[in-house]
């Protein structure tokens, strides 16, 4: 459920370029028609004007945005104009060379793997190997640690069936095969890597519910007290964004704007990745979990441009 206001007559992909090359010329740049051209396409519209933009005046336009725009909107611009396979690509790939990963930074890598669609997941891989000269998978074992480094090779590495398809008896055997792996304490388990990183979405959103209806407690806070807070905290990252990834994003929003300051990199990678998948359910949730309203928050939270287009991208009224 997007929040993507697309226009239903636009422009083609040469006139939109045009529009943007006026906006970088004259006396500083025309932020409002950055966001009114770019903010109202969706990814192949983007695409088209990159390609458009290259062709007609040689130049990258993404080049050209780091040059006109500032701070977090040129952040928050140029990564929604970004293909979204490589922008998640550069997003895991701007972690795994981060000297400190914690689990704020190694959920980014679990939000692509578990709230993502196989393929494109698979996209997003073969990006990282375009761009960064390896695969990602190399990046994890080079970069993260044991355990954390097996279960997220599990998630990134195999490729899920894309179908609404659930079976009862494999449900109920793997809730059991996961309650076995969390009494023993051993959530890194071979079973545990092998559940999580290849069973369907519905498949293993069933599998959730057969182990709180057979054992009496939900499976992530059986999770707790295994002996290992950041492999427990990873594990309870992932089965939230494969059991209810707009809960998940509800909860990455609200963090980001809570508290002392503002963590814009959560803000702007939890809308702009959003945009076009769920973000109007994200928003019902933020709205059920919080009872705030996401657009007065975020109007509350952030100023300027920036604002103004993560708004656009909300499909905010205000």
């Amino acid at each position: 459920m997007s929040t993507l206001r697309v226009p239903d007559a636009v422009f083609t992909p040469n006139q939109d370029a045009e529009e943007l090359r006026k906006a970088f010329q004259g006396f500083g740049t025309d932020e409002e028609a950055v966001i009114w051209v770019l903010g109202h396409r969706n990814a192949s519209q983007r695409k088209k004007i990159r390609d458009a933009y290259m062709q007609l005046y040689n130049e990258n336009l993404i080049d050209r945005l780091h040059s006109e725009l500032s701070g977090d909107f040129r952040n928050a611009v140029v990564l929604w104009t970004y293909d979204p396979a490589e922008r998640d690509a550069k997003l895991a790939n701007e972690v795994l060379k981060k000297k400190r990963k914690d689990l704020k930074h190694l959920q980014v890598i679990i939000e692509i793997a578990c709230a993502s669609s196989p393929y494109h997941l698979v996209a997003m891989r073969e990006a990282y190997c375009s761009l960064f000269n390896c695969s990602l998978e190399e990046d994890i074992v080079s970069e993260i640690p044991f355990p954390e480094r097996k279960i997220l090779l599990g998630l990134v590495s195999s490729f899920r069936y894309d179908k609404e398809m659930v079976y009862m008896d494999v449900a109920n055997s793997e809730a059991a095969k996961l309650h076995e792996a969390i009494k023993a304490k051993q959530l890194d388990h071979d079973q545990v890597v092998y559940i999580l990183g290849t069973r369907n979405f519905h498949q293993l959103r069933e599998t959730f519910r057969c182990y709180e209806r057979n054992y009496g407690i939900p499976i992530k806070q059986d999770i707790k007290n295994c002996g290992d807070a950041d492999l427990e905290n990873l594990l309870k990252k992932v089965i939230s964004c494969i059991d209810t990834p707009e809960k998940h994003f509800a909860e990455v929003i609200r963090n980001s704007i809570v508290g002392l300051g503002t963590d814009e990199d959560s803000l702007t990678r939890a809308i702009v990745t959003r945009a076009e998948v769920d973000l109007k359910k994200v928003r019902e949730e933020y709205s059920s979990m919080y009872k705030d309203d996401l657009d007065k928050d975020v109007i509350g939270d952030t100023s300027g441009y920036y604002k103004d287009f993560l708004l656009t991208l909300l499909g905010s009224k205000f």
